[in-house]
């Protein structure tokens, strides 16, 4: 079989380092963990790998309640036994009572697939340990059943993470690993180009220039990301703004439109101390 190689789509603008990664973890057959601050496109980049290699997807969204057994299989024992009490016939057969996870589905799909297990972090600090055998092996054991779900075709396996909780050691062995940084100015500049090309170069720099400084702000609690900047250059445009009408002075210390940019108060106030300060030494 020919060699799968990942080099970024399109709609996506993908670094050197990062195609790196995704293709050294599909030699390996081991899962790819990526980290990095929310808004850096590590979601997204399970989407391109699977849309550039023609591959389906498999998206398992974890949140803080997901156990992983739900990721292989869950057995109804409740809707059995009131079937029971009912004398539903479907009851002879214990299969009808096991809703198979999104790891079952990966294992036993027809083709190769992506399969996406998306912001692991969120989960109980349990959760990675509990799939280790499972990601390991590409097996897992029904019990109810006792049948053995195996991967006939191993899935190219990615799993996000944005750093909330450390992961366990023995997880992180078994993956290649790889740290999305953010964006500078060059790469941000082709990321824009993707969703907006022809921007006017003048008005690009200034607002990048302008995105990074708020960037860079001391005490600033919540850095905007990527996709955020996104939204404000839309809004730029969509208001056919022009370089001069996002000049700052200290007294206008507010970046125009900044409610795509600063996501609490706190950083808001941030700015309007010192747009305060500014106008007391006038």
């Amino acid at each position: 079989m020919t060699q799968m190689k990942f080099s970024g789509t399109e709609s996506y603008v993908a670094t050197e380092d990062l195609t790196m990664a995704v293709n050294a973890a599909v030699t390996l057959e081991r899962p790819l963990l990526v980290k990095g601050e929310p808004g850096t496109g590590k979601t997204e980049l399970a989407k391109q790998v699977a849309a550039a290699l023609g591959l389906p997807i498999i998206e398992w969204h974890i949140k803080s309640t997901t156990r992983a057994q739900q990721g292989l299989y869950e057995y109804d024992a409740v809707s059995r036994l009131r079937d029971s009490q009912l004398g539903d016939a479907r009851i002879n057969d214990i299969n009808n009572y096991i809703k198979r996870g999104k790891l079952w589905d990966a294992f036993t799909a027809p083709t190769k697939t992506v399969l996406l297990i998306d912001e692991i972090d969120k989960a109980d600090i349990e959760f990675p340990n509990d799939l280790l055998q499972e990601l390991d092996r590409m097996e897992f054991h029904v019990y109810e059943t006792g049948e053995t779900v195996r991967a006939q075709i191993r899935p190219i396996v990615i799993i996000t993470s944005n750093n909330e909780k450390e992961l366990p050691d023995a997880f992180l062995r078994r993956c290649f690993f790889h740290f999305i940084r953010f964006p500078d100015m060059e790469t941000m500049k082709r990321i824009v180009d993707v969703h907006f090309p022809g921007l006017k170069d003048s008005l690009l720099t200034t607002a990048l220039t302008q995105f990074y400084e708020i960037r860079d702000m001391q005490g600033l609690k919540k850095k905007p990301s990527t996709s955020e900047v996104l939204d404000w250059l839309k809004l730029l445009l969509a208001e056919d703004l022009s370089p001069e009408d996002l000049r700052r002075d200290g007294v206008n210390a507010l970046p125009k439109l900044h409610g795509a940019l600063l996501k609490n108060e706190q950083d808001v106030q941030l700015f309007e101390r010192l747009a305060f300060m500014a106008r007391r030494q006038r």
